[in-house]
């Protein structure tokens, strides 16, 4: 279990309360000690081993509370492209689960075996949206389209990492992103889970079989936006120019479950996408102490930079 932002990696990794430990002990008859591998101001993850292989438990912060059971419903639903999961608590946010197979950041991030997680993923999407109002009343964040104008603002009111002249480029665009969610709800595609940190760092590969773990950035939102990251980490790890004939096979393989005639409405959906991202991530940042908020700006700028740059 990986994330994204390298702010935050632990030098000195807390050890798991007693009352974390003896709940592992509960559900799976542990053959090594339960040791904390990750702690970040959303999640902590430990790391242990039973007679069929590695477990793990993660412990959500209040931010990403929702996170144990949205996926253990997508685990249920979805056992073929979700992890499994052995047991989680509400209250306390916990999840254990088995381990899913090979990250796919190890074999770098091939262009190929999206062409493969991204038509799965999709299905799943299409899948979900009858749930929506599950999801929503389980606590997963509400950023459908229509919500979005309503909050571009946000993005005005905290000191975030902007380039010079970057905010006031906002606020002179939100009558057009207002046009933009508009047009993009009118193409009738309905909200869904959106994983928002779809990249080779979320995805494992277990022989045929991909599976997409960490599900606390999610959102209810436009489906196709999860593209937005898969898409920049194309870009940034694998070098590829934004107009590589990649991105559209890929998008293609995306839209494939959803049916034809649907490419103009992803790539709206990918424009408005951006600036959903970037809201998305003002919870997060708040959750990050002062001490390393400099670092987690360094991704943050990146994100917000990506977003200005759709603006006309």
């Amino acid at each position: 279990m990986t994330s994204r932002r390298s702010a935050r990696s632990n030098a000195n990794p807390a050890k798991l309360t007693s009352a974390a430990v003896d709940w592992v002990h509960d559900h799976v008859q542990v053959t090594s000690a339960v040791e904390v591998t990750r702690q970040r101001p959303w999640s902590t993850v430990a790391r242990t081993t039973d007679a069929d292989g590695v477990v793990w438990f993660k412990a959500c912060a209040p931010v990403q509370a929702f996170e144990p059971r949205l996926t253990a419903g997508l685990s249920d639903r979805w056992p073929d492209r979700v992890p499994e999961v052995i047991a989680w608590d509400e209250k306390r946010a916990w999840l254990l689960l088995r381990d899913a197979g090979v990250l796919l950041r190890e074999h770098g991030n091939p262009p190929e075996v999206w062409l493969h997680v991204l038509p799965r993923y999709s299905e799943l999407q299409l899948g979900e949206t009858t749930r929506v109002a599950e999801h929503l009343a389980a606590g997963v964040p509400d950023l459908r389209v229509e919500t979005l104008p309503e909050k571009l603002p946000e993005l005005l009111e905290h000191p975030l990492p902007f380039d010079p002249g970057a905010v006031a480029k906002v606020g002179r665009f939100a009558s057009t992103f207002a046009g933009w969610c508009e047009d993009l709800a009118a193409r009738g595609i309905p909200a869904s889970v959106q994983h928002d940190d779809l990249h080779h760092g979320n995805v494992y590969l277990d022989g045929d079989s991909t599976r997409v773990l960490d599900w606390g950035d999610s959102s209810i939102s436009h489906p196709f936006a999860s593209a937005v990251v898969t898409f920049r980490f194309l870009e940034q790890v694998n070098g590829l120019a934004p107009d590589d004939p990649w991105f559209d096979r890929l998008r293609d393989a995306y839209l494939e479950p959803w049916g034809s005639g649907l490419a103009d409405v992803f790539d709206l959906a990918v424009r408005v996408g951006r600036f959903a991202h970037a809201i998305a991530w003002i919870k997060q940042r708040q959750a990050v102490p002062a001490s390393e908020r400099a670092a987690f700006d360094e991704e943050y700028a990146r994100v917000l930079r990506r977003a200005v740059a759709v603006i006309p």
